[in-house]
């Protein structure tokens, strides 16, 4: 293929590279599967690439450039991001000592950055009132998190040799507990934890391991679970509780808003400016015949 735009070409490598990381980006969200989206993944990954490139050749063209102490500032914090030098070179292929194009990467970004302050004023401070039709406008965004409770009997998976055995019992409590016996009886009696550990209190999603909120989060309260297992062993789990997300106040909320809104009001400010720079620009894509 080949793109220019106003007469300099996209390097095929960085349009792959884009589309790479734009087709992830669904497939971790399960939206995509195989090549059925890929003609338009590769049109977000040319979008992305000549906005970009048109941003860096506008700022290069109004924009000053920094100072070298400057440079050398953000050369020095991106190595420290990496984990230091060595790693950061090794993350971008290049030895030791070659870094000249690194710099020009570094100095046309700062570039852009000051492009994009300018081209994007602040927005007018949002009063109550708007603040308030956002709130209502984007209500979904402003809940609590679902929240569970739940008691849990362990078994240790040390002995890989018992797991059948360590199955055969925790099946064995489950009948009992589901015929009404009183779980932290149970817990004092077959759990490899203590009795203080069997109640794990309130927790939301991504707080314990994968396997143990997949099944008590499509638990119903007091719904005794079935014996499942993850990499620390076995386990059988009481749902105690269950909070469901509720609208948090508006005032709690309020500043976060108000950033929402800044952060909108700029990326359409910059989106403007963008579209203003194709109209004017001479954007060629071989492969789409303009």
């Amino acid at each position: 293929m080949s793109l220019t735009v106003n007469g300099e070409t996209v390097d095929d490598a960085l349009l792959e590279a884009e589309f790479g990381q734009i087709k992830a980006h669904y497939e971790q969200q399960a939206n995509v599967s195989c090549c059925e989206r890929d003609e338009e993944f590769m049109g977000y990954a040319k979008e992305k690439v000549i906005a970009r490139l048109l941003l860096a050749q506008e700022a290069t063209a109004r924009i000053p450039a920094p100072a070298e102490e400057e440079v050398e500032a953000k050369l020095e914090e991106l190595k420290s991001e990496y984990g230091g030098e060595e790693a950061f070179y090794y993350s971008l292929g290049i030895a030791p000592g070659g870094e000249a194009k690194v710099r020009d990467e570094i100095a046309t970004g700062l570039r852009v950055d000051r492009l994009v302050e300018e081209v994007t004023a602040p927005a007018p401070d949002p009063d109550g009132a708007e603040v308030r039709a956002y709130y209502e406008a984007h209500a979904d965004d402003f809940m609590s998190e679902e929240e569970v409770r739940a008691m849990h009997i362990f078994k240790s998976l040390q002995k890989a040799e018992r797991r059948e055995d360590l199955f055969r019992e925790l099946r064995e409590v489950r009948g009992r507990a589901a015929a009404g016996e009183d779980f932290m009886e149970l817990v004092r009696a077959h759990s490899d934890k203590p009795e203080d550990e069997a109640d794990l209190g309130w927790y939301k999603r991504g707080e314990l391991m994968d396997e143990f909120e997949l099944i008590t989060f499509s638990m119903e309260v007091g719904e005794i679970s079935p014996v499942f297992a993850t990499q620390w062993g076995m386990h059988l789990a009481k749902l105690t509780g269950r909070r469901e997300p509720q609208p948090i106040e508006v005032a709690e909320v309020e500043e976060v808003i108000r950033e929402r809104i800044a952060a909108e009001h700029r990326d359409a400010e910059l989106e403007r400016y963008i579209d203003g720079l194709k109209a004017r620009g001479e954007i060629v894509d071989s492969e789409a015949g303009s």
